[in-house]
């Protein structure tokens, strides 16, 4: 992480953390923990179309599947991402 270029934005009813990245770090991030104290941190995932592939297919076939099964499995593509919406494409 870069420290200066980090920011943290604190209201009433929202709080917004801005993280950013150090020069030579390359690639998207996949997931992010968080909590009070390093020994109780949750990980969340940020949205990716593998990331929502393997949430998808966690919850479509969340014991081993067999290969019929996974191959009936929908395609996913993330196509847009915004604070107020998701667009994602199944086939």
């Amino acid at each position: 992480l870069l420290s200066p270029e980090s920011s943290v934005s604190i209201s009433a009813h929202n709080a917004v953390v801005g993280l950013a990245k150090a020069p030579g770090s390359t690639g998207l991030w996949d997931s992010f923990s968080f909590g009070p104290e390093p020994s109780a941190l949750q990980e969340r995932l940020f949205v990716s179309e593998e990331n929502v592939d393997g949430f998808l297919g966690t919850a479509l076939c969340p014991s081993p599947c067999s290969q019929s099964a996974l191959e009936r499995q929908p395609l996913i593509e993330v196509l847009d991402v915004t604070e107020d919406r998701i667009q994602i494409r199944v086939e």
